[in-house]
């Protein structure tokens, strides 16, 4: 019997110098596998979109665009608990050495306070910076998979989506001559410090070890570290589409409850308009 040839991705060349990455080459490299991660799991091929996803994150071009990311973002400059920026570009380029699966141990999270308007303290876990380019590496791949499941009327926190594109879905909506006269707001409480993490675990389509060091590595808040038990960090980068997996759904389960009923819902993030 023939023996089955085991394919793999070709290795990445070498990248030159920070400066010199021809940066639109590796997003082309990496919306191709993007694509054919979507394709994969649309079609119902799970493993085949498991396989790429793991070759995505192995991607050299992935993890570069991971380190562009974390250190052109506004939170460049403020660093975890281990007090590291990467701010030269040979910092930048060493850190895509770092960016291995194996031995890979997440750091706590540093835990700071943002004031509210109503003048409450938002709570925020800042990851280091390898944990910040780690989770947007996995990002990359998860994010195929979750824009295939995502609801239609779903707006906060996705490529191409805005706040403004939320207005105009209600506005189109209400606009109607058979628009409903009732409007329900809901705003789910403390939606990030609750998500269960069996859950998160059994349904979100990442690497296991991986976001399960993301959930449980703990904070730390004056010198003292606390577990965390439920909930995804506010800080991580991670953490909004797997929050919007979460949701994702309830759009549909409402036209199921009310099948004979024009019922509507538009959310952004865990704030949701129905009618």
């Amino acid at each position: 019997m023939e023996r089955s040839k085991r394919t793999c991705a070709p290795s990445d060349p070498p990248l030159p110098h920070w400066d010199s990455i021809p940066w639109k080459k590796l997003e082309g490299r990496v919306r191709k596998l993007q694509n054919r991660i979507a394709k994969a799991f649309r079609e119902g091929k799970v493993s085949k979109a498991k396989a790429l996803q793991y070759l995505l994150n192995r991607s050299l071009a992935a993890k570069a665009l991971a380190v562009r990311r974390v250190t052109t973002n506004p939170g460049k400059s403020t660093p975890g608990v281990d007090r590291i920026v990467w701010k030269t570009p040979k910092q930048k380029r060493d850190a895509l050495t770092l960016l291995k699966r194996r031995n890979y141990r997440a750091l706590p999270l540093r835990r700071v306070y943002i004031p509210k308007k109503n003048g409450k303290l938002r709570p925020l876990g800042i990851p280091t910076m390898k944990d910040r380019a780690m989770q947007a590496v996995h990002l990359m791949a998860l994010l195929p998979i979750s824009e295939e499941t995502a609801d239609p009327n779903s707006y906060g926190f996705r490529p191409y989506r805005s706040t403004a594109d939320a207005m105009e879905a209600c506005f189109t909506y209400l606009s109607r001559d058979s628009s409903p006269s009732w409007v329900l707001e809901g705003d789910i409480t403390g939606c990030f410090d609750n998500i269960s993490h069996d859950w998160l675990l059994r349904h979100v389509p990442l690497d296991k070890r991986m976001l399960e060091q993301w959930l449980k590595l703990g904070f730390i808040d004056r010198r003292r570290l606390f577990p965390t038990h439920a909930g995804t960090p506010q800080g991580g980068i991670v953490s909004a589409t797997i929050c919007n997996m979460t949701l994702d759904g309830l759009e549909k389960e409402l036209k199921t409850t009310f099948p004979n009923n024009r019922v509507y819902m538009v959310r952004f993030a865990d704030d949701c308009a129905t009618w």
